[in-house]
């Protein structure tokens, strides 16, 4: 479940605005990756609020594929994924010269020290711990796509 707050509730403008700022000429693509519908339906639709294209894969390997054809400027991905985990589909696709320098964002239920650490020694851009905080959403959006 995707956390909400009032206090927040002007987020998607403000960064909108920052990522309309930016020198792209298109909305930002983002490539949501998760097992669990629910959470990528929510994602998608908090990135599209937020001025995003947005494509989705269930799974490592539909990751990778989508990740090749859809040429994402970021994506976010679960690591506990079935079949190619998170970490080996970030593997593969930073094995590809054309998304070598693709940021590619973590996002895991799990909050220990050494599950961060493993990410970020892995090669993640960032860390997004769920339920995603959307003050935290906005700020790797405008981090990683202005």
């Amino acid at each position: 479940m995707l956390e909400t707050k009032r206090d927040v509730s002007a987020s998607p403008d403000r960064c909108l605005g920052a990522l309309r700022s930016s020198s792209q000429t298109e909305k930002p693509a983002v490539l949501v990756v998760d097992d669990n519908d629910d959470i990528r339906f929510l994602i998608r639709y908090l990135l599209e609020q937020r001025g995003c294209r947005v494509l989705e894969a269930g799974d490592g390997l539909e990751a990778v594929e989508s990740a090749q054809s859809f040429q994402p400027d970021l994506i976010l991905m679960d690591l506990s994924l079935p079949g190619l985990d998170g970490l080996g589909a970030f593997s593969l696709i930073r094995d590809r010269t054309e998304l070598r320098n693709t940021r590619v964002i973590a996002i895991s239920g799990y909050v220990a020290a050494e599950d961060i650490a493993k990410a970020h020694a892995a090669g993640f851009d960032d860390y997004l711990i769920k339920p995603i905080d959307l003050k935290q959403l906005d700020q790797v959006l405008v981090k990683h796509l202005s």
